[in-house]
């Protein structure tokens, strides 16, 4: 029997009788689906799953990615992003980071026209300190702006750029196939959620600038709402364990990953990424 218990008053909630490497029947996957759109976040503890059941289940959801980003495919799962500092041939750790872009706040592929829907992620394994994935309800941060704030957002969208993105967390610039595969996007700033019609902030470190503002004013305005938004009320601490999988609503939520020690720790993670449709306000 499928059990859903809430994780914090912010959001998520753990999800108890469910074995992952087993196809789900139409019912049990319902409640886990109504249980995803009124918890944004679900925990799935202890699943002992492999690259292909991990795929599977994330397709249940809908279509998958293949991210743009080809040095993080899986080798024989193109669908799965592979974060990991752990060596494959020699099996120690790298002593650097795999992808300090998740260290900064964002909504997974918020850069291209049909950003993700859903974002299911597995600890393979997790460091003993450091590495938590900190949660962000955007639409609680939405509805706690003030009216004048609302009335200024309904109409704006910002331009999300990963490119952008990927140089302010220190990463190399994109390659320029990579580029002409990802260019920026306009996105509303405020997103209606097709599931449950909340309205919710849209806006993370992938959004670079919003559109027909100075920049100056732009900067601030991005960085007022992204101190709102991240700010203790809203935000959910997930501190791993082995063979948890967490998958997560990408329309309502942003996220961004904790520093740890990248030579010490090691940190293995496999991530599937569920398409959704175009936002609109």
């Amino acid at each position: 029997m499928i059990e859903v218990r809430p994780r914090s008053p912010v959001m998520g909630a753990e999800v108890r009788g469910v074995d992952l490497s087993v196809r789900l029947n139409q019912d049990s996957f319902g409640e886990i689906l109504d249980a995803f759109h009124r918890h944004m976040l679900l925990v799935f503890p202890d699943q002992h799953i492999d690259e292909a059941q991990q795929v599977a289940f994330s397709r249940r959801f809908g279509e998958l990615q293949i991210h743009v980003l080809e040095q993080y495919r899986h080798p024989r799962h193109p669908e799965i992003y592979v974060l990991s500092n752990v060596d494959a041939a020699t099996g120690r750790t790298t002593g650097t980071h795999p992808d300090k872009g998740t260290l900064v706040w964002h909504s997974d592929l918020s850069f291209v026209p049909r950003p993700a829907l859903a974002t299911a992620l597995y600890g393979i394994e997790v460091p003993d300190t450091g590495g938590d994935t900190l949660y962000a309800d955007m639409c609680a941060a939405y509805d706690a702006l003030d009216e004048d704030t609302k009335k200024l957002l309904a109409k704006m969208k910002a331009v999300h750029d990963i490119n952008v993105s990927r140089i302010r967390a220190g990463e190399a610039p994109m390659s320029e196939r990579q580029r002409a595969e990802a260019p920026p996007v306009e996105h509303p700033a405020v997103r209606t959620h097709p599931a449950t019609g909340r309205k919710a902030l849209y806006v993370s470190r992938h959004a670079s600038h919003v559109a027909g503002m100075p920049r100056a004013e732009s900067d601030a305005l991005l960085a007022r709402l992204q101190a709102h938004a991240t700010s203790g009320r809203f935000v959910y601490r997930h501190r791993w364990r082995s063979r948890d999988l967490v998958i997560w609503d990408n329309r309502c939520t942003m996220h961004c990953a904790t520093p740890y020690d990248p030579g010490a720790e090691r940190r293995v993670m496999h991530r599937t990424v569920v398409k959704g449709d175009s936002p609109y306000n």
